[in-house]
C-alpha cells in the first residue's frame, strides 16, 4: 500500500520529535513550521508546556509578511535568537518537524546559530 506525502511527513515528524524527547533532559525545543506562504518558529518548554519565545513571518514589524523564502527564514532565525537571549535561553534542541534540513529550514537554523543559540 502506497504512503501519501502527508503520511510520510507525519511519520518523519513523530520520529524526529520522539528522538528529541528521549534526549531532551529538560532543554527547550526550537520547533519550526513552514507552510506554503509563511514560516514560524517557537521556543517551547515541554516540561512546563509553555512557549517561551516565538517569531513568524506574520509579524508586521519584521517586514517579511507573507514571504516564504530563504531571506525571510534568515530574518526569522535571527529574531528568534534575539528573543531567546532576552528570555535567558542559550541552549535548545532544533525540532525541524517533518521538514528536511535543507533550504529554508537550514537557513533559519544557521541564522539562529549566528545569533547565539546553541543546538
Amino acid at each position: 500500500m502506497a504512503n501519501t506525502k502527508r503520511d510520510l511527513f507525519l511519520k518523519r515528524r513523530l520520529r524526529v520529535r520522539n528522538k528529541l524527547k528521549a534526549m531532551a533532559h529538560g532543554r527547550l525545543r526550537l520547533s519550526v513550521h513552514r507552510s506554503s506562504k509563511n514560516i514560524s518558529v517557537q521556543l517551547i518548554d515541554d516540561v512546563k508546556g509553555v512557549t517561551v519565545a516565538a517569531a513568524s513571518t506574520l509579524e508586521k514589524d519584521l517586514g517579511v509578511v507573507g514571504k516564504n523564502n530563504i531571506e525571510a527564514a534568515t530574518k526569522i532565525g535571527a529574531t528568534i535568537a534575539e528573543r531567546a537571549k532576552k528570555a535567558g535561553v542559550d541552549e535548545c534542541y532544533f525540532d525541524r518537524g517533518g521538514f528536511l534540513f535543507h533550504g529554508k529550514i537550514k537557513a533559519l537554523a544557521e541564522a539562529a546559530r549566528e545569533g547565539g543559540l546553541k543546538f
